[in-house]
This record gives C-alpha cells, structure tokens and sequence, in this order.
C-alpha cells in the first residue's frame, strides 16, 4: 500500500479547481470576450476593417520595431547579465537593482521622460541632432522605448542560466587551445540558447502590444509611419461612435500575432534545450 504524503500545499483536486477558476476568471474570458465581441460583424467586415491602410501601416510599424527593439535587448542584456554574474565591482547591487525600474515606472511616465530627454530641446535628443538623427515623435524614439520596457525581460532570462553554467567550462576550452570566438559560439552560447529565446520573445510581445510609453515618444503619425497599432485600437474606443467591434476585431488579430509569435519561440526553446540535453 503507498504511503500517503503529506503535503503543505492541498491535494492536486483542490489545488487545480483554484488554479483553472483564477486562470478562466482573469485570462481565459477577458480574451474570449475580445472573440465573441469581435463575431458581431461579418467576415467581409471584419477583413475590411484589419486590411485598411492606417491599421496595416500601424501592424508593421509594431511589429517592426519590436524586433529591432527586441534584437538590441538581446546584445546589450547579454552583456550586462554577464558582467552582474561574473564580475564583482562596487555598485553590483545598485546595478542589479535599478534593471528592474520598467517593471516599477508607469509607462506613461515613462513615455514623458524619454521624449523630453531626446526631444530637440533634450541632452540626448540634441547629441543625436548633431549626428543627422531625430529622436521623439520618430521611429528612432518608438525604438527606443522598446528597448527601455524590454530590456528587463533579457537580462533576467539569462541570470539564472549564467549563474548555473560555471566559469571553468569556457576556462576549459581556452585551456585546450579553442579561440575566444569559438568558446562562445560552441560552449556558451548553446546553453544561453533557451534564455536568448525567452527574453526575446518576451521582450518581443511586451513591444508589439505596449501603448502607454510609445504614445507620446512615437507621435503616432500615420503619415509619418509611426502610428502603433495599440494606439489605433484605443483611437475607435476614443471616437465619437465608440466602434468597439472594429476595436476587438483588431485586437484579435493582434492576439494572434502574440499567441502564435509565443508558440514558435516556445517549440523552438524546447528543441533547443533538448538538443543541449
């Protein structure tokens, strides 16, 4: 007879009710609603309403920037990640620390700061002037953005992954003679493959659907090509009529987007990991 286990948590039966109740309450309904909702008008209408030219350019303009932003966050919060891990140096804790400011800043706030600081008139956007760049109210500054929101999904991803993989592996194959180069193509770089995949997608799918931070930075011209598509979604709820069924029918489709971009990265972290495996 198996011995029964006592267990602080309650038993898988009571414990998997109150986990599908919370998961259908705050996330499976609120995105059905977004489906129904969107089924109030015709096929016809529905395609009219996501291939018009304003909410094809506000698509590409997100998802565009988001895996430029994304890409950046990659690099950048490799480097970072790796001297928080391998490095001691006074101020460590600080660093580690203020990663994770995006988390905590209002995205509206944040969206104020940054087109301040490379508006014209701003210290950074006037340094980029010099160099024949404009900052706010382009997709330099929607880029920007991006990678100030995402830049705390990539590091994070890949400290723990850095903490585990020891230092004496890469010391190992310099010793028996392989190239910086190769040590990190061959020996880091797959075990971070997973992490890399994680905080990208991340990042990636926190750029393409954010709204508060890019609002002001962006301009949201549709002219000039930097009209996000969150932005279009909240300009048919702001409007006279309220068209909320074009609004949900848009932001099916970014749902879309999101779940499918989410499931790729997903299959491919899983056969990555169980490639190194």
């Amino acid at each position: 007879m198996r011995k029964k286990q006592n267990r602080v948590i309650p038993g898988f039966g009571l414990t998997m009710g109150i986990t599908v109740t919370t998961l259908s309450l705050l996330i499976l309904l609120p995105l059905a609603s977004v489906l129904i909702r969107s089924f109030d008008q015709t096929p016809a209408e529905f395609w009219q309403t996501i291939t018009r030219s304003n909410v094809i350019g506000a698509f590409r303009t997100s998802i565009l920037c988001a895996l430029l932003a994304a890409a950046i966050n990659c690099v950048f919060g490799l480097i970072l990640a790796w001297i928080l891990v391998r490095y001691d140096f006074p101020g460590k804790r600080l660093m580690d620390g203020m990663i994770e400011l995006p988390f905590a800043l209002p995205t509206a706030v944040a969206g104020i700061t940054l087109t301040k600081m490379y508006s014209d008139q701003g210290v950074l956007g006037q340094a980029l002037n010099r160099i024949g760049i404009q900052g706010s109210y382009t997709r330099v500054g929607l880029v920007i953005a991006l990678v100030f929101l995402g830049f705390p999904f990539v590091v994070r991803s890949f400290n723990p992954v850095l903490q585990k993989l020891p230092p004496s592996c890469d010391d190992a194959a310099l010793t028996l003679g392989a190239s910086k180069s190769f040590t990190f193509r061959h020996v880091i770089l797959p075990e971070l493959t997973p992490a890399l995949l994680t905080g990208f997608g991340l990042a990636l799918a926190r750029g393409i659907g954010e709204y508060g931070s890019v609002t002001y930075i962006s301009g949201n011209s549709a002219k000039n090509g930097t009209q996000v598509v969150s932005y279009v979604i909240m300009q048919k709820l702001n409007s006279g009529s309220a068209d909320y069924v074009g609004a949900a029918s848009i932001a099916l489709v970014l749902l879309a987007i999101s779940f499918l971009l989410m499931f790729f990265l997903n299959l491919v972290q899983w056969l990555a990991a169980r490639r190194t495996r």
